[in-house]
């Protein structure tokens, strides 16, 4: 009799000791998909500001239509792109991370464009939109940061033990971070056109 209220208390402890481990990987993997969702939503708010910038730089006759084209069809790509937040791989976010780099590239060549125009440059509406973006392309690089480090705590608890072991189990696996694109640690060529 004993021995078997022994064995009882061992089991329940056992599984008190299960739902905390599983309840914790429920709460950190809630923390990685919200902030996920910050991630997107910044994102997103690139992608609406950006007809509103090409709308107005169509606006000006003379503007080139190819590069309002190529960063209209950047978008495109930048917003089919979705990701489930319960089973971020690797893949996917490079997969997200590349779309994302097109509408960038897309909008640096944008910028350098816009600034050949004088009368656009000087369109109060088209500057205050150029302030949003850069502020928004801030945020961007901020909701990244904290979605690394809200992973962080995430994955080291699916890979220590007790945790790890709980997380097998239930099919808690690593989530992917945000890293730098290939070639980032090199600086990018700067030339100057002084008219001559």
């Amino acid at each position: 009799m004993k021995k078997g209220i022994i064995a009882l208390v061992v089991l329940a402890a056992l599984v008190f000791f299960g739902i905390s481990q599983y309840n914790k990987f429920v709460g950190l993997d809630e923390g990685v998909a919200e902030q996920w969702g910050n991630v997107e939503s910044s994102y997103q708010r690139r992608a609406d500001l950006i007809p509103n910038i090409v709308n107005t730089a169509k606006g000006y006759a003379e503007f080139e239509q190819e590069t309002l084209t190529k960063v209209i069809e950047a978008r495109s790509k930048a917003t089919s792109v979705t990701i489930d937040p319960t089973n971020i791989t690797p893949q996917q976010l490079e997969q997200f991370q590349q779309v994302q780099g097109g509408l960038s590239s897309a909008l640096a060549r944008l910028l350098a464009v816009f600034e050949r125009y004088p009368d656009l440059k000087a369109n109060e509406n088209f500057k205050e939109l150029i302030n949003e973006l850069e502020r928004t392309e801030n945020r961007i690089n901020v909701e990244r940061n904290r979605y690394n480090e809200v992973v962080r705590p995430y994955n080291t608890a699916t890979r220590k033990i007790p945790g790890s072991l709980v997380a097998g189990i239930f099919g808690f696996d690593q989530k992917a971070y945000f890293e730098a694109e290939e070639g980032s640690d090199q600086a990018p060529e700067v030339e100057f056109d002084f008219g001559n």
